[in-house]
């Protein structure tokens, strides 16, 4: 069987790339298992700081195997652990940037949302028009967007199916940044060689108090916050960071 997803590097880059072209990247469970696979093996290589997932062809992903997913019942769901993708690239110990063109459209746009940051083409169109076929978003969509856009804009999306514009997720604060049609990928290199370039520990306190303070309390993800400041002041990285600093120099980091 041909593989679906190939992985690059460029440096300290790491790049996963979709490559179905016929059906615009869909996923389907092959797909899903490679970029998996790839993942993991990424994520115990030091040599790599920051992975990039895009698509090949001008499209992120178009959405999820309409074919594929049709005749399968609950259960299918839970034996083949349908949704483990998206728990995958979310927890992954690397930052993932999305790198979109095209469509990014249901289990697309779920994809992206995974993702710890978005740079899309301005051309580009977002969705989840899974309420069109009889279901709904089942990986994150409704309650990630909920999170960025807010309560009403989901709803509109979510209950009308309706493209969304990546001038309107930008608005909305679910992508990132945009660039000119074409140039997501290269921007997105951009960006993950200067987060490559800072210093590893924090880069991954930085990640962590994120991601685990987005729903909780206040007061309690304020002391998660200082707690993870306090004990970077036992890395070597900020000894070194302060002391270039000082000094008037580049810092060069070493993950300690």
């Amino acid at each position: 069987m041909a593989e679906l997803v190939n992985a690059r590097r460029q440096g300290r880059i790491a790049i996963i790339a979709i490559d179905r072209p016929e059906r615009r990247n869909a996923l389907n469970l092959q797909v899903k298992q490679e970029i998996v696979e790839r993942l993991q093996a990424l994520a115990g290589d030091d040599d790599v700081a920051v992975v990039v997932l895009t698509g090949e062809g001008g499209y992120f992903v178009a959405g999820t195997d309409i074919a594929e997913m049709e005749p399968m019942r609950p259960t299918d769901h839970v034996r083949l652990e349908t949704d483990r993708l998206f728990h995958v690239v979310r927890h992954c110990p690397k930052p993932v940037i999305a790198a979109v063109e095209g469509y990014a459209l249901g289990g697309g746009c779920e994809l992206a949302l995974a993702c710890d940051m978005i740079v899309a083409a301005d051309d580009a169109q977002f969705g989840q028009p899974e309420i069109r076929v009889g279901i709904m978003p089942g990986a994150g969509g409704t309650q990630r967007l909920l999170r960025t856009a807010g309560r009403y804009k989901t709803l509109l999306w979510c209950l009308t199916g309706q493209m969304i514009p990546a001038r309107e997720a930008h608005a909305a604060n679910v992508v990132s940044e945009l660039v000119p049609k074409g140039q997501a990928l290269a921007r997105s290199v951009e960006i993950a060689e200067q987060i490559a370039s800072m210093p590893p520990l924090a880069v991954q306190a930085i990640r962590e108090a994120m991601r685990l303070g987005a729903d909780v309390p206040l007061d309690t993800a304020l002391a998660l916050e200082r707690r993870l400041f306090e004990r970077l002041f036992d890395s070597q990285d900020q000894k070194e960071g302060m002391r270039a600093f000082l000094e008037k120099r580049k810092p060069a980091y070493q993950g300690r």
